[in-house]
């Protein structure tokens, strides 16, 4: 019975890291399909965005950024299309 417990346990927390925030998710699939994330900088940077950090949240692209505007931005992109996806309010 231990066993199971602590297998349960570890199985928790091992999915923890998987969890995403719920500001947007994308239907993205396989990561192999994706667009490489230097295209999603590259388009933003050209766009006068800076580029402070891209990571992967809920199947998107999840970027951290100063927009060409001054404006500190939290925004997500479809990593198929690179297209904005839109966010839900915290």
């Amino acid at each position: 019975m231990r066993l199971f417990l602590a297998a349960a346990v570890l199985a928790a927390f091992a999915a923890a890291p998987a969890l995403a925030t719920g500001l947007a998710t994308c239907d993205s699939g396989p990561q192999e399909k994706w667009q490489p994330q230097e295209k999603l900088q590259k388009m933003l940077t050209d766009r006068g965005w800076q580029i402070r950090r891209i990571k992967i949240d809920g199947g998107c692209y999840e970027v951290y950024a100063i927009t060409e505007k001054g404006e500190r931005v939290e925004a997500y992109f479809h990593p198929l299309t690179l297209a904005p996806v839109p966010t839900n309010k915290r």
